[in-house]
C-alpha cells in the first residue's frame, strides 16, 4: 500500500476562499471580489434590494461584479428575482445608486483585472 504525505498548505493555483457566481455575467470569482446584494421585504409583499458590503445581512445573497455592465445585465435578465427566490420585481434603486457612487461605471473592476 502506498502512503502519501499530506501537505498542510493548499495546492498551488487553487483559489483561497469561497467562489461565487456573478448573476450578471455568470462568471465565477472569489467572494471577496464580488458585491453581495440581499432583498428585504417592505411588508407589502414587495422587496427592496440592499447592498451588503460587510457580508453579514441575513438571508439569501446574490453576487455581482463591481461592474455597471453586470448590474445592467442582471436587471435586464431579471436575475435578482431568481437568485434571491423572491416574487415580483424588486426595487433596484439602492443598488443602482451604490454602483453610481462607488464604482463610477465599472472603472474599479477593469483596473482590478488589469493588475492580475
Amino acid at each position: 500500500m502506498i502512503q502519501r504525505e499530506t501537505s498542510a498548505s493548499t495546492p498551488i493555483g487553487r483559489p483561497q476562499g469561497p467562489i461565487r457566481t456573478c448573476i450578471g455575467c455568470r462568471g465565477r470569482e472569489l467572494a471577496v471580489d464580488l458585491l453581495r446584494v440581499t432583498a428585504e421585504s417592505d411588508g407589502n409583499g414587495e422587496y427592496v434590494l440592499t447592498v451588503d458590503s460587510a457580508g453579514n445581512l441575513p438571508g439569501r445573497g446574490a453576487w455581482l461584479h463591481p461592474d455597471q455592465q453586470c448590474l445592467d445585465t442582471a436587471i435586464r435578465r431579471r436575475a435578482f428575482t431568481r437568485a434571491l427566490r423572491i416574487t415580483g420585481p424588486p426595487d433596484t434603486s439602492a443598488v443602482v445608486q451604490h454602483y453610481a457612487v462607488e464604482f463610477e461605471g465599472g472603472t474599479e473592476r477593469s483596473t482590478r483585472q488589469q493588475n492580475r
